[in-house]
């Protein structure tokens, strides 16, 4: 086996300069995107650089420029649970990376399932690696966007944060949910259980809240279980609601992959779906549309959530403000288990 040739060395500025005819300092300001430079000279520099193969140095580019050109996502959860089959992060990440990569952006994935994660997130984050901080999911106990925020890092988050001056996205939730219990109730279900949310997340809680203002308004009484978005969750959830209120006929469901598991238990204590109990979920992912029988559910535009999110950023990093809240609208969909 022969041996490599070895690598060929980078050209530096002032190499670059001398075959352009200009000063380093020229090269420098073209090569930073700075616009104080004649246009017969830029012509000169870039030529020069394409000719020479030189490529700047991101480190020191950064020194100049006080920018990084990269965005972190930070999702505040394990990374079993962000890559899981519900497909909402997936295609949370999909919308931000379409947006960043359209503005020349890099995107940083980062996951805090753990308090020692966290804190490697924090550290990175505030020590200057990345130009702003999104958040696709957020429980309220999680300090780190205020902290980031007083840090001077730019923040925007998905999913309203109490309390809190950070700019964020967020869906309908309320409207989707009592959209839907409206149209069970439409189909003259009366006993109409819930598999909520986790009550630390404002999805969880919004979601909940929705539900019994529908119930309320019809003069019906609520059939709570608790579950955590996971679809064992709303196996086990649907289990509970089947052996307290034996004769409910109806159920919403607050994520779609809680109601994946839910139609699992379902089959599993002989009930036939709708005949005898009808099934509404949340989020419309693709696994709604092959459950077994396609499943009634909320829409919320996930894939737009993450486009909106990096929107925001962008706008943020240019200089720009943004709206404290931003609400995108969900929509019923309506399949065979409803």
């Amino acid at each position: 086996m022969g041996l490599t040739e070895p690598s060929r060395r980078r050209p530096t500025l002032e190499e670059v300069a001398e075959r352009a005819g200009v000063s380093r300092a020229t090269v420098s300001r073209v090569v930073n995107g700075q616009s104080s430079v004649a246009e017969h000279l830029r012509t000169a520099v870039e030529a020069a650089a394409t000719e020479m193969g030189y490529v700047p140095h991101a480190a020191a580019r950064s020194l100049v420029t006080q920018r990084t050109e990269s965005v972190a996502l930070i999702v505040p959860e394990s990374p079993t649970r962000v890559f899981s089959d519900d497909q909402f992060f997936p295609s949370v990440i999909r919308g931000v990376a379409t947006e960043l990569d359209a503005a020349g952006k890099l995107l940083v994935l980062m996951t805090t399932g753990s308090a020692e994660g966290r804190a490697r997130v924090e550290r990175y984050s505030v020590g200057g690696h990345v130009d702003g901080v999104m958040f696709a999911s957020l429980h309220d106990a999680d300090p780190l966007p205020e902290l980031m925020l007083r840090r001077g890092v730019p923040v925007v988050v998905n999913g309203m944060l109490p309390h809190s001056t950070v700019p964020y996205i967020d869906v309908d939730h309320v409207g989707g949910v009592q959209a839907a219990v409206e149209h069970l109730l439409a189909l003259g279900r009366t006993r109409i259980a819930t598999v909520a949310g986790p009550q630390d997340m404002v999805a969880g809680r919004a979601r909940l809240e929705g539900y019994r203002r529908a119930l309320a308004a019809a003069d019906r009484r609520a059939i709570v279980a608790v579950g955590d978005f996971t679809a064992e969750s709303g196996t086990d959830a649907m289990r509970q609601l089947l052996a307290d209120e034996p004769d409910l006929d109806a159920v919403f469901i607050a994520s779609d992959l809680m109601a994946h598991g839910a139609l699992s238990a379902l089959r599993e204590a002989g009930k036939r779906v709708p005949e005898d109990v009808a099934v509404v979920g949340f989020d419309d992912i693709a696994l709604a549309d092959y459950s077994e029988p396609p499943l009634t559910t909320v829409r919320q535009p996930i894939t737009e959530i993450g486009r909106t999110l990096a929107r925001h950023m962008l706008k943020l990093l240019g200089g720009g403000d943004v709206q404290h809240a931003t609400i995108l609208p969900t929509e019923l969909v309506v399949r065979e288990s409803a």
